[in-house]
């Protein structure tokens, strides 16, 4: 099978490493000239809306996927006409625009952060006048890993913010006084056959993951399952969904969706059955979907602007460390550490995981750590 992706970053990589053992091909459309998953298929190295490019690789794929959803709509529309896309370009639309994606997340019963679109500085005014501070001011596309936004505490922010964001369409949500965030993982074939993770706990540092914690048997499970299941029928989806939901008390608010493999996940590699990469090909491709009941206990931890050494990841027993081959820069995703709770290991699994917070530089979440069960 022959799998044609958009983008050429880490989660094309990914999916191109756990295509290999099933026996596909993979070729990455990425305007980006040093694309970390070129060495693992082969790389069109053009624009999204590149006309030759795009024959290309509808040419030479059987099917075609996204990495991400920021990918120009005018691509992928193109290529669905030419080749199966998924997910389609109508769940693409849903999730790339915060005020659209909030509109049918109410729509289908799901409960969310107040918000009000914002087109200019006075529907900003009015908007905060309307659900209070702090709140906070997202453009509609393209932000992602805390760009694109914005935390308004005061009414003085709120001009600053507005000539920040450049006077783009904006999307404002109150601040959710949340107990924890957590994410949901689903694949639904192109039969509708459905599988869930269990849910992530993540914790985030100026708006970029750094840890996850997999959360099997968790109390908020049936509900989180029931919630992307929604979302999964009224999108006639294809692939891999995450669901970032805020608990608040015993209720789950719908904060984001990506129509994609989500960072939250990375776990699914070592510690499930079939990592959500797997469950992605396999759902794109026609295949059965595999289990996805865990294996063992895990945490993820990412690596932000620079790698660790190597030596004190591997010196923890269970650490598998994942290098990206992208180069170091302030607040990137450059690799991250899966943590097994391996049996007969000299330390816990929490003293082992306070020592890779230290390692990977965010000692300030060892009290994550004392919330596992």
């Amino acid at each position: 099978m022959k799998v044609g992706i958009l983008g050429g970053g880490q989660l094309a990589r990914m999916l191109a490493q756990a295509g290999g053992p099933m026996g596909v091909s993979c070729m990455f459309l990425s305007p980006d000239p040093q694309a970390c998953a070129k060495p693992f298929g082969e790389h069109l190295c053009v624009a999204y809306d590149d006309p030759d490019g795009q024959h290309r690789l509808a040419e030479w794929a059987d099917v075609i996927t996204y990495e991400f959803e920021n990918v120009p709509e005018a691509a992928v529309a193109v290529l669905e006409r030419r080749r199966p896309v998924y997910p389609s370009s109508l769940a693409l639309a849903a999730s790339r625009d915060r005020l659209v994606e909030k509109d049918r997340f109410r729509a289908l019963g799901l409960a969310t952060a107040e918000f009000r679109a914002v087109d200019s500085l006075a529907d900003l005014i009015d908007g905060a006048a309307e659900i209070g501070l702090p709140a906070i001011l997202k453009t509609r596309v393209q932000g992602y890993d805390g760009k694109g936004q914005r935390v308004l505490r005061h009414s003085t922010d709120l001009q600053a913010a507005w000539e920040r964001l450049g006077h783009v369409p904006c999307i404002l949500e109150s601040m959710v006084p949340f107990d924890r965030e957590l994410s949901i993982i689903a694949a639904r074939s192109r039969t509708g056959d459905t599988v869930h993770y269990p849910v992530s706990e993540n914790y985030h540092r100026e708006g970029v993951l750094r840890l996850s914690l997999s959360r099997a048997g968790d109390a908020m499970q049936p509900e989180a399952e029931a919630l992307i299941s929604r979302l999964l029928r009224d999108l006639d989806y294809v692939g891999v969904l995450a669901l970032e939901l805020f608990q608040v008390g015993d209720r789950l608010l719908a904060n984001e969706m990506a129509p994609r493999v989500h960072n939250s996940g990375h776990w699914t590699i070592e510690a499930a059955p079939t990592s959500q990469f797997e469950n992605h090909l396999r759902a794109i491709c026609g295949l059965p979907l595999g289990p996805t009941t865990p294996i063992q206990q895990a945490a993820t931890v990412n690596f932000i602007g620079r790698l660790p050494a190597e030596a004190a990841i591997t010196a923890v027993a269970g650490a598998i460390p994942h290098v990206y081959g992208k180069a170091e820069r302030p607040g990137r995703k450059v690799g991250h550490v899966t943590l097994l709770d391996t049996p007969g290991a000299p330390e816990p699994f929490e003293r082992r995981l306070t020592r890779l917070l230290d390692v990977t530089g965010v000692p300030d979440l060892h009290y994550s750590v004392t919330a596992i069960p």
